[in-house]
């Protein structure tokens, strides 16, 4: 058994959604442990941090994969296929509850109290004072950091996913860390680390 299961473990996503599609469970819990926590921390990022809405967002996603693995592209990974339908999910959630961002306008940063006199912070105060900047921006600059930065997704990857060229995702990055070199001025010597990123 143990055997069996480590050869479902070394195959490729492609081969365990085809084998999903033979209605194969041993092949979707390996592709589910595979992607489970990963969508969730995505949806979590993505949909305000709504831990409830996270979970049914990951499950239902999942209940899609099941319902269409006959049309999925074949000609794509399948990766870039799950965060399309992901990102879709998303899209499809903002315009149903007419996000409004006005609330997170008002985003003030106190250095006395987040940057010590050697540029030391705590990094939970900065991944908090970064998020804050995020939900800030438009819905495709937030998406498009989230999925270079945080799913580590390449350029291309991230195209597919958004239906766009290389050029265009090249450009959304660049203009969405140029705003939030902006918002997160008061860490200066710190958000460096933002534009080290190796995204081209």
């Amino acid at each position: 058994m143990a055997l069996f299961k480590t050869t479902y473990t070394s195959l490729e996503d492609e081969k365990l959604v085809s084998l999903i599609g033979k209605k194969d469970t041993q092949a979707f819990e390996v592709l589910y442990a595979r992607y489970a926590k990963l969508m969730y921390n995505y949806f979590h990022r993505m949909l305000w941090k709504d831990k409830e809405k996270a979970r049914d967002f990951t499950q239902d996603l999942f209940s899609k994969l099941i319902q269409k693995t006959d049309s999925i592209d074949e000609s794509r990974s399948f990766k870039t296929w799950f965060y399309s339908v992901a990102h879709n999910m998303c899209k499809n959630e903002y315009a149903k509850m007419e996000v409004r961002r006005t609330a997170h306008k008002d985003i003030s940063f106190h250095s006395d109290h987040s940057v010590s006199d050697n540029q030391k912070m705590d990094r939970e105060q900065f991944q908090l004072k970064l998020q804050e900047a995020l939900n800030d921006l438009d819905e495709t600059k937030r998406t498009t950091f989230e999925l270079r930065f945080r799913q580590e997704m390449s350029i291309q990857e991230i195209s597919d996913v958004m239906k766009c060229s290389e050029g265009t995702v090249k450009s959304r990055l660049f203009y969405t860390l140029k705003q939030l070199n902006e918002k997160l001025k008061v860490f200066e010597g710190i958000t460096v680390w933002i534009f080290t990123v190796m995204f081209f």
